[in-house]
């Protein structure tokens, strides 16, 4: 299936840059895009793209970046309450 017209990029071609051998997978769109040689132009398949790496990562995202496009998982237990402030009286 064709996901972006303006470069006419397939869902296959989109996720054959995933199973890449070189660590440099990509983690966003715009990274899909650079393996592929190419770059977005109007936008409107992003989040078809964004959807799509993130399917296919799914439980195979072991790095634990907040960041990940693929990271299903809540960073809250891993962040710290915040620290009370202190006002001081006159």
């Amino acid at each position: 299936m064709i996901v972006c017209s303006c470069n006419v990029l397939s869902d296959s071609q989109i996720l054959a840059t995933l199973k890449s051998e070189e660590a440099a997978r990509p983690r966003s769109p715009a990274q899909a895009y650079g393996c592929l040689g190419c770059a977005p132009r109007c936008g409107r398949c992003l989040p078809t793209i964004r959807a799509l790496l993130t399917k296919a990562r799914g439980a195979d995202c072991h790095v634990g970046c907040a960041s990940c496009p693929g990271a299903e998982h809540s960073h809250e237990a891993t962040q710290q309450a915040p620290t009370p402030f202190l006002i001081a009286a006159e």
